[in-house]
């Protein structure tokens, strides 16, 4: 009986991570009811008492209104005490040192949070002519600047319109030369270049190119680009300095997964 005991609790843990991964999967949109359904072998009901459990303990929160599944509060804090050994910030640190050494200009880190993206790092490059259009700290809305626009281009059609009417208002307000036609545009010439440009849009002496860095899933979990000078990104420059972002991108997707893989125990071990 103890034994049929463990393993139905060990049967529910598995559940729940299961059900955890899958809505933190669903990235910044969240997930339904039924879309979490359809992607496990579990009844309905089973899986909506599971997902009200996880909120309860903080780590999923459902919206009142849609009644999608986004994750927790207590998950972020988890996620902060990890980042440390595990996030892609202090792994992403070589990379960027490397180029702004490499390019002699400002290169950055910029992740996603929800609508947004927010620049986590800068770092200066040996070149006296210095932009100032980014700080680590800044937020904009997801397409404006050229990470931004990195990782926008990344994400998916349907997810692209959803961040778009989210961000619409504070388009129209803030960012006049960043209208939803002008960013759907951006995105097109994005995937065609296989790199992001920001052609001065938001200081028009300070243009940026930038690549997304993807997480195992494919999905995008940041962006690394070098801002500059117009007269120092040439069309062949801009060439140039997206090869050496998507070397570093690479990079840092191989050491995420490495240490993900290296850290993750075995079923036999967890035995």
């Amino acid at each position: 009986m103890i034994g049929e005991a463990a393993a139905g609790g060990a049967q529910s843990i598995d559940r729940a991570a299961t059900l955890l991964l899958l809505v933190g999967r669903a990235g910044p949109f969240g997930a339904r009811l039924s879309e979490i359904v359809e992607q496990c072998d579990l009844p309905k009901p089973t899986v909506r008492r599971m997902l009200l459990a996880l909120v309860r303990a903080g780590l999923l929160d459902q919206d009142p209104e849609t009644r999608r599944y986004y994750i927790g509060p207590e998950i972020y804090v988890l996620g902060t005490l990890a980042s440390t050994r595990f996030g892609i910030h202090p792994i992403s640190l070589r990379s960027l040192v490397r180029l702004s050494q490499e390019t002699g200009d400002t290169a950055f880190l910029s992740v996603p949070r929800g609508v947004y993206s927010i620049c986590v790092h800068r770092e200066e490059g040996p070149y006296p002519i210095r932009v100032h259009a980014l700080h680590a700290g800044d937020r904009h809305p997801l397409g404006v600047g050229a990470g931004s626009l990195a990782l926008l281009s990344a994400f998916t059609d349907h997810e692209i319109e959803e961040v778009l009417a989210a961000n619409a208002e504070v388009l129209a307000e803030k960012y006049p030369n960043h209208s939803t036609s002008v960013l759907r545009t951006l995105v097109q010439e994005t995937r065609a270049k296989g790199y992001a440009l920001n052609p001065g849009l938001i200081l028009p002496s300070s243009w940026g190119v930038g690549v997304p860095i993807r997480g195992v899933d494919g999905r995008p979990i940041g962006a690394l680009s070098i801002a500059a000078i117009e007269s120092r990104l040439s069309e062949a420059r801009q060439r140039e300095i997206a090869s050496l972002l998507k070397k570093e991108a690479s990079w840092i997707e191989m050491r995420l997964s490495e240490v993900g893989t290296a850290d993750r125990p075995s079923r036999k071990k967890a035995r």
